[in-house]
């Protein structure tokens, strides 16, 4: 994996920087930005397609102790291949994939609502939306908009 860092750093600087789906400092810099998608606490995954990487993801437990059996996941999507299926094919892997290393569930704790595409594949997989944090997150463009948790069996 670490020979991806690359493929994964140009997926996921500039949809930090952008500030508007994911609660990370929009000015993060390579080195922590990696930190945080490969930490040791988490598997990050990379979906390519001829040797070029589309897409990643990572899966770690959502909580330790009674809560590890539930798993939470990020996804970030190139912005050139956006609308091509690779979110969902590294959701329906995940899901899989989770399945196998014992996890009953998976959540997403923070889905900012205003990621419709995204809170539409989420739902079209099968994940509920079980809470709402009422302006919990500030959209660069948007201003204070609410964060979703949304959850699912598997």
């Amino acid at each position: 994996m670490p020979g991806d860092a690359d493929g994964i750093a140009q997926i996921i600087l500039p949809v930090i920087a952008a500030g508007e789906t994911y609660a990370l400092e929009a000015h993060m810099t390579r080195e922590a930005a990696l930190a945080y998608w490969m930490g040791p606490d988490r598997q990050t995954f990379v979906a390519e397609q001829g040797g070029e990487i589309l897409g990643t993801y990572y899966l770690r437990a959502n909580q330790a102790g009674g809560g590890g059996h539930v798993c939470n996941c990020g996804y970030m999507t190139r912005a050139s291949a956006s609308g091509r299926g690779v979110a969902r094919r590294m959701c329906e892997h995940s899901l899989a994939h989770a399945r196998e290393q014992g996890f009953r569930a998976m959540q997403f704790n923070f889905v900012v609502s205003t990621n419709v595409r995204a809170v539409g594949l989420w739902h079209s997989l099968g994940f509920e939306t079980v809470g709402r944090l009422p302006r919990a997150f500030a959209h660069p463009r948007q201003g204070l908009v609410d964060a979703l948790v949304m959850h699912r069996e598997l």
